[in-house]
């Protein structure tokens, strides 16, 4: 069921899987993503809440991906590669032994505290071209179980497959370069169908390169999450409402999207001036071509819903005040101030997608200018919302934030990944007037900002009570996960070495226990 009520009182951790911390620079599928799904349940929780898990594009972005189908191959387990024999331990080492600038010293994997992007990406595609001529080579031809399990892969998911890797040869041979810079025999697929069929014929070993990727990543998020399962552990993924105009979506679904016969934007995503920027939010993203998304009966909406549902326990729906009305800027504009709300159809999307897959374990992300249609469209389908403590102290009792407003059809949050750590929060973002009826309303001195704030959230009425990783370890403002309309430094935390002590398990599971959020099931 979807609701929250069909569901007992839980908690969950927003963490990234990106965050975890492992030898390799990046975290990933491995032994540590095992690791902390234990220590979920050590900690009492029921929850695991991450981020989109495709590949990222611009600033590395998660929301910014070049696939809403894809997967991030960053993400991707190294000791995953060494179970299965496709490379040696020896040989994975040695891919991560230099820095990719010979000017600076050897990178320090391990001790990092920043994810490293371009050093991560590129001593794990030298583990990925060695695993896969591992692959292909006859001495592997003894292990037909992967063989089989490649191939149906590949057949199962050729809807989108085919055309990412595709996309991802042409984008390789032109440096990376946003498809809107491709030459025209490339850029326009529809047109110049000829040329692409040239192209595949001549890189018939790099698409199924590109293809082993996705298996393996594929393969490896199943087993985890399977894992996960089994250990009461549910997974709470993340829809992003726009997709990145620089991606295959967008390449080979042109009509879907407000472009111009030339691929270049007409209109662009974002929100106007808020709580995050006095300028307004330009994403950049195109917006939808809802007429021609209706004409087809939201096709492309439903197979999306179908793959996030096939991924994750729940889905969370980013932006989703943007299925009611979105804000719609001028394609060539520097800031979203000058603007306009424009409706679109979600009433027909979400009928349509229950029609065809029923109802699926969504809930929204209303943050932001909530107008009471957006209200009526949440309800409607009975998607539970979010509420965000950080946001209850700076106004009057009658703030929705507030745990007292907070209604059991809830996910109630400390902060979110475009918050600043509460931490953070209170040491450079809150007002003297918050911090005052933070301390007067949670009756508390201010001298422990993270066990208060965590209390106040637990004794909410939501069902479901998150707070990201950074506040169960109390970190401050350079911990913080993205700093909305800045383009640089963002998605970079990692945890060091020692963070998930037992210490922090034992008084996190004392407060779930304290307010009735520890799992029903004893195994859990």
């Amino acid at each position: 069921m979807r609701k929250t009520n069909s569901i007992p009182r839980s908690a969950g951790i927003l963490l990234h899987p990106t965050s975890l911390h492992t030898p390799f620079g990046i975290g990933d599928f491995g032994s540590k993503a095992i690791h902390f799904i234990q220590y979920l349940k050590k900690c009492g929780q029921k929850f695991w809440q991450i981020l989109p898990l495709g590949p990222t594009g611009y600033a590395d972005s998660p929301y910014q991906c070049i696939s809403t189908f894809a997967g991030n191959p960053l993400l991707i387990s190294m000791d995953g590669l060494i179970k299965m024999q496709l490379i040696t331990q020896k040989e994975v080492m040695q891919c991560f032994e230099t820095s990719p600038d010979p000017n600076t010293p050897e990178i320090q994997w391990t001790i990092s505290t920043k994810i490293n992007y371009q050093a991560v990406r590129k001593s794990k595609y030298q583990v990925f071209e060695i695993s896969y001529n591992n692959f292909i080579r006859s001495n592997y031809e003894g292990k037909t179980q992967f063989l089989q399990e490649f191939s149906d892969f590949c057949r199962e998911e050729k809807d989108w497959l085919d055309d990412f890797v595709l996309f991802t040869s042409l984008k390789n041979q032109h440096d990376s370069k946003s498809w809107i810079k491709w030459p025209e025999k490339y850029r326009n697929r529809r047109i110049h169908s000829n040329a692409i069929k040239v192209w595949i014929a001549g890189h018939k070993k790099e698409l199924d390169y590109y293809r082993f990727i996705q298996w393996i990543f594929a393969k490896q998020w199943k087993e985890l999450k399977t894992y996960a399962n089994k250990q009461g552990i549910q997974i709470i993924g993340d829809m992003p409402i726009f997709v990145a105009h620089d991606s295959v979506d967008v390449w080979s679904n042109p009509e879907l999207f407000s472009l111009d016969s030339s691929g270049i934007l007409e209109t662009q995503a974002g929100v106007p001036p808020d709580y995050f920027s006095p300028t307004g939010q330009l994403w950049g993203n195109p917006l939808y071509n809802w007429k021609q998304m209706e004409l087809n009966g939201f096709k492309w909406f439903i197979r999306r819903f179908k793959k996030l549902a096939d991924f994750y326990d729940w889905i969370r729906i980013d932006h989703f005040r943007g299925f009611e009305a979105f804000w719609e800027v001028d394609g060539i504009a520097t800031d979203a101030i000058k603007g306009k709300w424009v409706k679109a159809p979600g009433e027909k999307l979400f009928k349509e997608v229950e029609k065809e897959l029923g109802q699926l374990p969504i809930f929204a992300e209303d943050l932001g200018i909530i107008t009471a249609e957006v209200e009526q469209l949440r309800d409607k389908f009975d998607f539970p919302g979010m509420k965000v403590m950080q946001f209850a102290f700076g106004d009057d009792s009658n703030n929705p934030h507030l745990p007292h407003n907070v209604i059991p059809n809830s996910i109630v949050y400390s902060g979110t990944h475009d918050n600043d750590t509460t931490v953070g929060w209170w040491q450079n973002g809150a007002t003297k007037e918050e911090k005052e009826m933070f301390m007067e309303y949670l009756n508390a001195e201010g001298m422990n900002i993270i066990e208060d704030m965590i209390k106040g959230l637990y004794r909410t009425s939501a069902k479901i009570a998150i707070i990201p990783i950074q506040d169960l370890l109390g970190l401050g403002s350079k911990s913080r996960m993205n700093t909305p309309s800045v383009t640089q430094g963002n998605w970079q935390f990692r945890l060091k070495y020692g963070d998930l002590s037992e210490q922090k398990a034992i008084w996190i599971r004392k407060i779930a226990s304290l307010y009735g959020r520890l799992p029903v099931d004893p195994k859990s």
